[in-house]
Formats: structure tokens, C-alpha cells, sequence
């Protein structure tokens, strides 16, 4: 019996044929999470792979991702004392790995910065608000491959940190709101 969502799948993994061409995927929910609130992020086969948490503790909105075991692999902290909307990406150990911000808005469509501490930025377009977007060269976000309401997909490329892909994804659906 397959559960909704599975015929999808099966068809995208054909559509990019054996191998599924060593991209990761990902399955979210829109509005992810409010404070307190805790949640899973699949991967293609069903299968928990991260979990979001909502500290609700915190003076600060913050929310922490775990791996399928527990461990934490990053943290997300909003700054309030920013002009702009910003969001910073900790590792477990407390440093920055990345800074989500919400760039000028252009005529037609938002656009959101990420900068990586030691690699490269990268961009953010498209249409946030209908999670059809990308980021950078290294992900695309979009809710065409689910058939699920209020749930969107995060294909990523191989090579990258996932969990650091996933954390941007997160940041940006919680400041689109």
C-alpha cells in the first residue's frame, strides 16, 4: 500500500532514471514550526532523516536540527537586532556556519542572501511564497514533485551538507511568514 506521496516519488526517481543521479530529497511542511513545536524531515523514501526542534525556553526564537539519532548537527537563531530579517545557522560546537538574510525586494520576486562562512554565498530566487525557488547552484526547493497539501520538496546536490541546505530551507519558510 502506498502512502500519498509515494506514487510521486516513484515517478521523479523515474523521471531522473538509476541512481536518481546522486541528488538528496527531501520532504517539508510549510509553516514548519512554531516555538515549542517539533517536526520531521523525511527523506525520499519516508524515512526520518532530521528532526526540527522548537525551544520554546529560549528568550530568542530558536530552533534546533538533529539527525535521525538525536544529535544535534546545527542550531537557528533569529537576530532581532537587525534592520533587515536575519537568521543565523550555528554548528554544534556554537559557531556560525551560515547568515540567512532577506535581500532588497526586487520588482517582481523576494530575494534572500545566504552567506556561508568559508565558502561561497549564495543567492536565493525565485518565488518564495509558492516554495519555488533555488539556492544557489546547489539546491532547488519547489512543491510540484508532492501531491500532499502544505508539503514542498528540497532536492539537493551531491557534495553539499545537507543539514546545512535543510537549515537555509527553514530559515526562509520561517521568515516569508
Amino acid at each position: 500500500m502506498l502512502r500519498r506521496g509515494d506514487d510521486r516519488r516513484e515517478e521523479r526517481r523515474e523521471e531522473r532514471g538509476p541512481g536518481g543521479g546522486g541528488k538528496h530529497h527531501y520532504q517539508m511542511r510549510e509553516n514548519l514550526i512554531s516555538i515549542g513545536d517539533d517536526f520531521w524531515i523525511e527523506d525520499e523514501s519516508g524515512r526520518r532523516a532530521y528532526k526540527v526542534d522548537g525551544k520554546a525556553v529560549r528568550v530568542r526564537n530558536t530552533l534546533v536540527i538533529e539527525d535521525a539519532s538525536g544529535r544535534p548537527v546545527c542550531q537557528i537563531q533569529e537576530r532581532m537586532a537587525r534592520v533587515r530579517d536575519t537568521m543565523e545557522i550555528e554548528g554544534p560546537n556554537g559557531g556560525t556556519m551560515a547568515t540567512v538574510k532577506k535581500a532588497m525586494i526586487t520588482p517582481v520576486r523576494e530575494r534572500w542572501v545566504v552567506n556561508v562562512e568559508g565558502g561561497p554565498d549564495m543567492d536565493v530566487q525565485g518565488n518564495i511564497l509558492d516554495h519555488e525557488y533555488r539556492i544557489g547552484n546547489v539546491a532547488e526547493v519547489s512543491k510540484k514533485w508532492f501531491r500532499i497539501r502544505d508539503t514542498y520538496g528540497v532536492e539537493i546536490e551531491p557534495g553539499q551538507n545537507d543539514a546545512l541546505i535543510l537549515a537555509v530551507a527553514v530559515c526562509i519558510d520561517q521568515m516569508a511568514r
